[in-house]
């Protein structure tokens, strides 16, 4: 059997180009793309993904990798996996920017640590959110969720010059307004608490002048805010599911599906 350079090149090309838009969303998506995996684990799964997939990609252009038009598919299929991916990451943000807020209402705000899978500090409520998230987002099965996204999207996205459009960096500059909205979703019962406890201790102030607030209310509302953090803690499924369902639509709509 004889296989001559074009050939060669085709194969090259169907095998790249799938493995290059799996990769950046393996990349950009939580869990897989943090540092707690290893880039050799997020190679070899790409690569194992994209072979699965390959009888299933329509005909990629007969177009060399190493010229300028195979290097603008390159970069197309890029910025589509990141794009698809980067928008489950705005759904653990609005945890993280949650358990922010609550932390600083209730006063531990100042009790911070690292977070092992971004390497930025954050307030211990928010890491035990983003905790909460993780789990819950691969017991949905999240991650294989966007996976089957991204391999749907061969089919309505197909491998070209042309891939993600102008509308598409709107959606997820549109969904980041839903990460917020998410967060104070989420937050909003503990706020609204601790603002009434806050208003009881600042009523008790004016009916009591001589008790001083700092030593009596600031210990109050730290274990009040426990308390509620306790209380709110199960209802974090229904909406933490309706926000990854709204991120899942957002990278539909990305993958053009």
């Amino acid at each position: 059997m004889e296989v001559n350079a074009a050939q060669a090149t085709a194969f090259v090309a169907t095998l790249l180009w799938p493995f290059m838009r799996i990769s950046a969303m393996l990349i950009a998506i939580p869990v897989i793309g943090t540092r707690l995996v290893s880039v050799r684990i997020r190679v070899v799964l790409a690569a194992l993904i994209s072979i699965l997939v390959m009888p299933l990609i329509p005909p990629v252009p007969a177009v060399d990798p190493l010229s300028v038009a195979g290097l603008t598919i390159s970069i197309q299929q890029i910025l589509i996996g990141l794009s698809m991916g980067f928008i489950l990451q705005l759904v653990l943000a609005a945890l993280t920017i949650a358990g922010e807020a609550i932390a600083m209402s209730m006063g531990l705000g100042f009790a911070s640590m690292v977070d092992p899978a971004n390497g930025v500090n954050v307030p211990v409520l928010s890491q035990l959110f983003l905790i909460i998230g993780t789990l819950l987002f691969l017991a949905l099965g999240g991650h294989l969720m966007i996976i089957q996204l991204v391999v749907s999207s061969f089919q309505s996205l197909p491998i070209g010059t042309e891939g993600i459009v102008r509308d598409s960096y709107w959606i997820i500059i549109s969904f980041a307004s839903q990460m917020f909205i998410g967060a104070v979703w989420i937050a909003l019962p503990a706020l609204v608490s601790i603002l009434v406890i806050t208003l009881a201790m600042g009523v008790m102030t004016r009916a009591a002048p001589q008790l001083n607030i700092f030593s009596v209310g600031f210990p109050v509302t730290m274990l009040a805010g426990f308390i509620i953090v306790m209380l709110i803690i199960p209802g974090m499924l229904p909406r933490f599911d309706a926000l990854l369902l709204l991120g899942m639509q957002a990278s539909q709509r990305i993958g053009g599906l």
